[in-house]
């Protein structure tokens, strides 16, 4: 074939336009939504100079007093994790349609899990404060809930991707639903699940942080304290040690993950 007989290029450049003129436009309605004011920033910048500075420089004597708070928010992101896990794992189950053959129970399960995946981690906390008390338990409870939305959302959608033909020839066979799924899916499903509890795990040491400033327990009891009298250099090293520790969890979660697959 001649390169004149050959077809004409579709032209989509055009869609490309369209599609940046409408994230521009959305942007802009956006910004205005929140009254996004980028002279005012540049303005009051100066404001935020003293702060950085104390920021870059840590406190590093303050650090044995550090690590009562610390301990707690890796117990809690713990205890948390081992407690979402075993509770999620049935739950996803029960919430996809490849191991569950109920309808209205597959519905209700869902339908719940969508309730609880809603509602922030920091709401949770905020409640169970008021009710529970301050401290790390209403904390480990706000994490235990944050983490059975996230774990069965994700291992309900990793069962629905899973072979269906060992289930299939296990049901064949005259095996009741629950002992299917247990010798067929489960085996199939273990890495992905272990994979995401080690995520969630990672996710519980920054959130821990967070819903101690509502008097969840951890470090966020401590950041709050420091940022009260504005000790920035104290809270640079919370800061740091919150690095820290987050990046030694991934490191030992990726070392995981590469093994499970392995």
């Amino acid at each position: 074939m001649t390169a004149a007989a050959r077809p004409a290029k579709p032209r989509t450049a055009w869609k490309a336009v369209v599609v940046l003129a409408a994230v521009v436009a959305v942007t802009v309605w956006a910004g205005f939504g929140v009254e996004v004011d980028i002279g005012g920033l540049i303005r009051n910048f100066a404001n935020a100079t003293d702060k950085i500075v104390l920021l870059t420089q840590p406190d590093y004597w303050f650090f044995p007093q550090t690590l009562p708070a610390l301990t707690q928010t890796l117990q809690m992101a713990v205890i948390a994790t081992a407690v979402g896990a075993a509770v999620a794992l049935p739950l996803s189950f029960l919430a996809s349609r490849t191991t569950n053959p109920s309808g209205p129970v597959l519905a209700v399960v869902r339908s719940v899990m969508n309730v609880v995946r809603s509602v922030p981690d920091l709401l949770y906390a905020a409640i169970l404060v008021s009710v529970v008390g301050t401290g790390a338990l209403s904390g480990t409870i706000a994490l235990v809930l944050f983490n059975v939305g996230i774990v069965v959302k994700l291992v309900s959608e990793a069962l629905d991707a899973v072979d269906r033909g060992p289930l299939e020839a296990a049901l064949a066979t005259g095996a009741t639903w629950p002992a299917a799924d247990r010798a067929a899916v489960l085996p199939q499903v273990l890495p992905a699940f272990a994979s995401q509890t080690l995520y969630v795990l990672e996710l519980n040491v920054r959130a821990s942080t967070v819903i101690g400033l509502v008097g969840g327990g951890g470090l966020g009891i401590l950041i709050d304290q420091v940022r009260t009298f504005y000790r920035y250099h104290q809270l640079s090293l919370i800061i740091l040690e919150i690095l820290v520790v987050v990046v030694v969890l991934e490191l030992l979660s990726s070392w995981l993950r590469k093994r499970l697959v392995a």
